[in-house]
């Protein structure tokens, strides 16, 4: 079994098909004999937002032999419940040592199956939420989002009202009526967190539709994460699923079969592309990505 010592860590990103781009995360492949403790500090040393760490599968794990999985994620910071890019990361590092195909990592938030493809030479992980949820938005939380944030309440969309939304960890949705207004980002860190801890949020989803797309199912994202210790996740999976899920249930986009495109990191210098697909008769979302290693690390 390994000891904190000698844990051997992947580095993958996540949501890019270069190591420039996406959400990195670290990936323990065998987290066997790790406490919360070890894990804590590994994920802290690694320094991104999150570092994914795998041990056997509980029993009754629907998954074939060697190919289920129980995952915890850990920021510098804390655990957190559940996290989309590092399961993208963790899916791809698996397929390339076990082959592509289906995957199921058991969470804090449920099950959440996961497919791996092969696209033009780039492994591809489609992973399909615990069942999506939203609810009220305190408007008394929503003005201390706002201060913290340093934005006015009129630079807001009204056409996609302030939700709480769920797809496996708790996401303010808060949607920019300009694009200008989502690409500058300067909050108080502490502010924030201290809402964030308190209302039991993982991140904050800022979002603009874009005017351009006549569909309406084009989006630019970004997701400060202070209650993690990083000012703002380059790709987040969770809150993507969890905004499918929001648009869903307020039907802010056509019902049926809908596949969403989500562009999130531009702002930071690390763009990366999410695919959110809605499917009729299917209460789960499904958040596609590529992966890909980290060379020299």
């Amino acid at each position: 079994m390994p000891s904190r010592t000698d844990v051997s860590v992947l580095h993958y990103t996540a949501f890019s098909a270069s190591p420039e781009g996406g959400n990195p995360a670290g990936v323990v492949l065998d987290a066997t004999g790790l406490d919360d403790g070890d894990m804590r500090e590994i994920a802290a040393g690694v320094g991104y937002s999150e570092t994914a760490f795998l041990t056997p599968p509980p029993p009754g794990l629907d998954a074939e032999p060697g190919r289920g999985f129980t995952i915890r994620y850990f920021s510098p910071l804390a655990e957190v419940p559940f996290c989309g890019h590092a399961t993208v990361a963790a899916s791809v590092a698996v397929a390339e040592r076990l082959g592509t195909g289906e995957l199921a990592f058991a969470t804090r938030a449920g099950t959440v199956p996961v497919t791996v493809t092969e696209q033009d030479g780039t492994l591809h992980a489609t992973l399909s939420s615990v069942e999506p949820s939203t609810e009220a938005a305190g408007a008394e939380d929503v003005s201390e989002t706002l201060a913290a944030l340093g934005w006015a309440a009129d630079e807001l969309d009204p056409g996609l009202p302030p939700r709480i939304a769920f797809a496996g960890a708790r996401h303010l949705v808060l949607a920019a009526a300009t694009r200008e207004r989502l690409a500058t980002l300067d909050y108080d860190f502490e502010r924030l967190k201290n809402l964030l801890l308190r209302l039991g949020l993982v991140t904050v989803q800022l979002v603009w539709r874009d005017r351009t797309d006549p569909a309406g199912t084009v989006f630019h994202v970004r997701n400060p994460f202070p209650v993690g210790g990083v000012v703002e996740d380059p790709a987040t999976g969770a809150a993507a699923a969890a905004l499918g899920g929001y648009l869903r249930e307020l039907k802010l986009v056509p019902g049926g079969n809908v596949r969403l495109t989500l562009h999130q990191g531009h702002d930071m210098g690390r763009p990366a592309l999410l695919t959110v697909e809605l499917r009729r008769r299917d209460p789960r979302v499904h958040v596609t990505g590529a992966a890909v290693a980290i060379p020299g690390r």
